[in-house]
C-alpha cells in the first residue's frame, strides 16, 4: 500500500478542507487508501456526528480508486442492492457512509452481503488529535489563536468531534464580539459557555 500524505486536503466549494489525522480514524483510512483489499469490494464507514466521514468519503471518490456513497444507511435498500451488485460485476470498490448507530436492514439479501464488508469505524479522539483538530478547525476560521492554546484546552473538552469544533466556534464568535484576541481569557469563556459554570472551577 502506497502512504498517505498526512494531513489529507479534500478540495471543496469555497477552498481546501484539511482532515485531520489521528488515532480515531488512522486505521479507517489506511484501509481507504487499501481498496483492493476490501472483501467483496466494499467497505462501511461509521462513525460519530462531525466526524469527517462526510470528507473522507469525498477524498475516497476523488482519488478515483472508486465510488463512494455518503448516506448510505437512508438510500432505498433495492437501490443499494444493485450498487452492491455492480461493484462486484466491475471490480469497482464501493465505499458506504453510514450516519446510523446500529444500521437495521430490513432486506436479507442486502444485510448478508453488507456484513460480510470491510467494517471501519472512527473512534473517539485522544488529546494529540484533540489539539490538532483545534488548530484545524481555527485555521479554517482564519481564527488566530494565543500560543499554547490547543494545549490548554484538549484536555480540558469533551472527545467528541462535535463539541471540539464548537468549542473553536464559540471561541472565534466572542472573540469577534469582544474584539479581543484569543487569549486564556477567551478559551475559559468559550469553555464555560458549552459545558456549564462547572467547567470554570475545574480550570
Amino acid at each position: 500500500m502506497s502512504q498517505i500524505a498526512l494531513p489529507i486536503d479534500v478540495r471543496m466549494p469555497g477552498g481546501a478542507r484539511r482532515i485531520v489525522i489521528g488515532n480515531a480514524n488512522r486505521a479507517a483510512v489506511e484501509a481507504l487508501g487499501d481498496p483492493a483489499s476490501w472483501p467483496f469490494h466494499t467497505a462501511i464507514l461509521v462513525g460519530p456526528p462531525r466526524s469527517g466521514k462526510s470528507l473522507l468519503a469525498q477524498w475516497f471518490a476523488r482519488s478515483g480508486e472508486g465510488e463512494a456513497i455518503d448516506g448510505a444507511d437512508a438510500m432505498e435498500e433495492d437501490a443499494l442492492f444493485h450498487r452492491w451488485n455492480r461493484a462486484q460485476q466491475d471490480g469497482r470498490p464501493l465505499l458506504l457512509v453510514s450516519d446510523a448507530d446500529g444500521w437495521d436492514i430490513a432486506l436479507p439479501d442486502l444485510r448478508s452481503r453488507l456484513a460480510g464488508s470491510l467494517q471501519l469505524a472512527i473512534g473517539t479522539p485522544d488529546d494529540a488529535m484533540v489539539a490538532d483538530l483545534i488548530e484545524a478547525h481555527a485555521e479554517q476560521r482564519r481564527l488566530a489563536l494565543a500560543d499554547g492554546a490547543a494545549g490548554y484546552l484538549a484536555p480540558r473538552i469533551e472527545r467528541s468531534f462535535a463539541a471540539i469544533e464548537q468549542l473553536v466556534a464559540e471561541i472565534d464568535r466572542i472573540s469577534l464580539e469582544r474584539q479581543v484576541a484569543a487569549t486564556m481569557s477567551v478559551w475559559r469563556d468559550a469553555l464555560e459557555a458549552i459545558q456549564g459554570p462547572e467547567q470554570a472551577r475545574l480550570l
